[in-house]
């Protein structure tokens, strides 16, 4: 398992960039602007450890950030995420968002805390049960 990102919802993209990069220090890796959604995401790295980074998620309507909703999750990339999957389900944990793209899950720790599970490399086959498995509560 890699890790890979933190992700943090913003209200106001300037002032936010102005903060991580102009103060903090941390550099702009990419930028994703995805026009169907009306979302901008920002990938910020420090210039000693750039794959460490911290997504910035913009959405461009307004939206009122409360209740740890400006958090978003950690990712990590994982080998085989159906593997990753099964044993974590084997283990109790609820999968709630399942891989049935072969590329992407989420899970909740114990606190609440959303974990994306990204497959490293290209998406695997889809498979069953995920294939069909429905989401469950929030992710």
């Amino acid at each position: 398992m890699r890790y890979l990102h933190t992700m943090v919802r913003v209200n106001d993209l300037d002032a936010s960039l102005d903060f991580y990069c102009n103060k903090l220090g941390l550099e702009e890796q990419r930028r994703i602007d995805v026009e169907a959604g009306r979302f901008t995401l920002v990938f910020l790295g420090a210039s000693g450890n750039p794959d460490s980074q911290v997504e910035l998620t913009h959405n461009w309507d307004p939206e009122k950030l409360e209740g740890g909703r400006n958090f978003g999750h950690l990712a990590y990339a994982v080998p085989d995420i159906y593997a990753l999957c099964q044993k974590l389900m084997d283990a109790g944990v609820t999968i709630n968002r399942p891989p049935r793209d072969g590329h992407m899950a989420f899970v909740r720790s114990p606190d609440g805390i959303s974990i994306e599970l990204l497959q490293e490399g290209k998406p695997l086959p889809p498979q069953e049960p995920w294939a069909s498995m429905e989401n469950t509560g929030e992710w």
